[in-house]
Parts: structure tokens; sequence; C-alpha cells
């Protein structure tokens, strides 16, 4: 029983095409014709065109499919190179699913970077926003150490700042900015790096200073700049 070009591909769940090109690669043996020049496969293409396929199917690459004495195979190392990179796309899978999961669970939240979904419902626009700014430009350890700012406790200055209207006098500015700088302080002894911020930045210290600087104009009121400026010194000299 022999088959055409067609029939074989039909076979194996595969094109003419690219079986011709199997055939170009020197991977599958060309059949014998019958006189009127149609082609003539067999069984032994059949099997050998199945294993070229097999190996096709879990990534192998056309250049690394060699020829042996009852088929078509690969190294090991080729195979390894494979079950590696699967590894690293499972993980990123399982990642990504998990992320939807919390998207799903907290109503599609993207305003905040991964793993604060659970938390953005209490944090306000501007923390969303300027978490996700910060989640661009600093590295994943430092990611770890704002989530641990945002997830504890706002203390009663943090609290007073997010509300402080843009005409707050000179006097609520001046007290707010003594008493903030205290938590800024705090900040700057629990997280060492944030004294020298650029030492965990991801890129260029330049454009991460323009963006975080204009996320921050961007949803704080002129007093609360103010504010947060004078406590930025303040708590810096504390510090020392």
């Amino acid at each position: 029983m022999t088959w055409s070009t067609s029939e074989l591909a039909e076979l194996a769940t595969t094109t003419v095409n690219t079986v011709r090109h199997y055939h170009r690669c020197g991977l599958l043996d060309e059949p014998h014709r019958r006189s009127n020049g149609y082609k003539q496969y067999g069984v032994t293409h059949l099997v050998r065109l199945l294993q070229i396929r097999r190996l096709r199917d879990i990534g192998v690459p056309l250049a690394q499919i060699e020829t042996t004495g009852s088929g078509v195979g690969t190294s090991a190392d080729v195979l390894t190179a494979i079950d590696t990179n699967l590894a690293d796309v499972i993980e990123s899978s399982l990642r990504t699913r998990a992320q939807i999961a919390l998207l799903l669970e907290h109503g599609s939240i993207t305003e905040v970077p991964a793993g604060l979904e659970h938390t953005a419902l209490g944090m306000t626009p501007a923390e969303r926003s300027i978490a996700l700014v910060y989640s661009q430009i600093y590295d994943p350890e430092a990611m770890d150490d704002v989530r641990d700012i945002i997830e504890s406790d706002d203390d009663a200055a943090t609290i007073a700042f997010e509300a402080l209207p843009a005409d707050a006098d000179a006097d609520t500015r001046t007290r707010l900015a003594d008493e903030f700088a205290d938590t800024i302080a705090k900040a700057m002894v629990e997280y060492p790096w944030m004294s020298e911020p650029n030492s965990r930045l991801m890129g260029s210290p330049a454009l991460a200073g323009e963006a975080i600087a204009e996320t921050i104009r961007e949803f704080y009121n002129t007093a609360q700049l103010d504010v947060l400026l004078r406590a930025t010194v303040i708590a810096r000299q504390r510090h020392r």
C-alpha cells in the first residue's frame, strides 16, 4: 500500500508543503515514483514523518533534529534546554495566573503594581499612582519595602498629610512638616536605602528623578508639596 504526498500529509495531520520542506531539509527521504511520476510513500515514510512531528511538537528546532539509523532524534542537551525553557514559561504562567486571580478578586484593580491588589481599595489615588510609577523605577527588593510601608497602619502625621488642603495656613504646614519628618526619618532607619534611593534604581537616575517629581507634583497640592519638601529636609537632618 502506498500513498500520495497529500494522503501522507493527511495521515500525519500536516501539510503537503511541510512534507516537501522536510525533504529539502534532508529529514525525510524522497520516495520512489510511479511510472506516471507520482510519488509513492510507504509506512517507513509515515513513521519517519510522525517522528519528526513528535520532536517538532515538543519544541525541537528543525536544525537540531538529527537522522539516525532507525529514524530521527535529537541530543540530550537540546531536550534539557527545552525543558529548562518550559520550566521558566510555567513559572511565568503561574505568576500571571496569580495576578489575574487577584485582579478578579479585587475588581480588576490595575492602578497598583502586583502585590498591592488587596490593599488598593484602602489607598488614595495618589498612593496608587506613585506606587505604580515606583514599580517601574525601583528594583524588586526596594518595592518589597514600599509595600511594607503602604500596608502598615498610617500614623497620624501621614493621615493629616494626605488630607491637607491646598489652602492650609503657614502654621499648619510648619507643624505638620515637623511631625511628618519623624515618619520619614523612621522609614530611613528601617529601610536604609531610602537615604540613598539612587542605589536601588533600575535605570537612569535623571529619568527616574524626573518621573518621581512629576508624579508627585501631579497628585499632591501646593500645601502638601511644601510640607513634603520641608519634612524630607528635616528628616535627613534628624537621620544624620
